[in-house]
């Protein structure tokens, strides 16, 4: 797991880009079916740099050096040392260029824009691990923003062997067999009209005992694919389904009845559960 890794004491030191941009997508929210690999900020602030370090590469809007357009538009990353890249993108192509490559904890490195793929003015804020190379969910190493709401479980399904989708809801009875637990979980931190963000885990338990957790902690590139933790290391792409919703856990179902648990948790820890009791034939 990631707390094993962050060790160094620069990462504890680490602050928030900006201090009252919303947050309207957030670490590990499904994207039509890829998961978003930073917190998108929606503001119209300057953003400032995380941490002391030495900006390594700048893109900005306009620049010739690619002929593909960029989807993170005009971006900074800034080197903290061992290893750990933060990266400011979606920036307005009017931002100023800081005048040394050394930058200090809260010095100005652009401003909110709409550049890249971005649709609203804001920005985009990445935590990036180049020696392990994965990304970290900054909420894991900065102070998590306000949060008073608990997640909600929107829906559960469990697919069968044969691909066929069941409500656990409106079914008591169930043949014996392997399923795929299926959910649909969003948090709020404040307010139900807030754009929905991704839990920080989803847990799954079968009478009683823990049968699969799926964490937004980070993700990794292994041979060209991108990975997920959910009991150790698992494509992205058999866990992110296209529409919003993730697969936590492949349980068997054996005779008898049977008692379905999923546990949804922010990641300051407020946390909802749907229980569900089926009868295994």
């Amino acid at each position: 797991m990631v707390f094993f890794l962050l060790q160094s004491v620069l990462l504890y030191s680490i602050d928030w880009p900006s201090a009252s941009g919303a947050i309207s997508r957030n670490f590990g929210w499904n994207d039509q079916g890829l998961p978003h690999l930073g917190i998108t900020f929606s503001t119209d602030e300057e953003l400032k740099a995380a941490d002391a370090g030495e900006i390594f590469f700048s893109r900005r809007e306009g620049d010739t050096a690619s002929r593909l357009p960029s989807p993170l538009g005009a971006w900074t990353a800034v080197d903290h040392g061992d290893g750990i890249v933060s990266v400011y993108a979606r920036l307005s192509g009017n931002s100023r260029q800081p005048e040394t490559s050394q930058v200090e904890k809260g010095d100005v490195l652009g401003e909110a824009g709409i550049s890249g793929w971005a649709e609203h003015k804001g920005f985009y804020f990445q935590l990036f691990d180049r020696k392990e190379r994965r990304w970290l969910n900054p909420a894991l190493i900065i102070t998590p923003p306000e949060d008073t709401r608990t997640p909600e479980i929107l829906s559960v399904r469990l697919r069968n062997e044969q691909g066929q989708l069941i409500n656990p809801y409106q079914t008591y009875n169930l043949s014996q067999g392997r399923y795929t637990i299926i959910v649909n979980a969003v948090d709020t931190m404040r307010s139900p009209n807030e754009n929905p963000l991704a839990p920080y885990r989803i847990m799954c338990s079968l009478n009683g005992s823990e049968a699969g957790v799926l964490s937004f902690e980070t993700y990794s590139a292994r041979d060209g694919k991108l990975m997920v933790y959910r009991n150790g290391l698992v494509p992205v792409k058999q866990i992110y389904s296209p529409v919003p919703s993730y697969e936590v856990a492949d349980v068997w179902f054996s005779r008898g009845q049977t008692t379905l648990e999923i546990i949804a948790q922010d990641i300051t820890g407020n946390a909802r559960s749907a229980v569900y009791r089926l009868t295994v034939e």
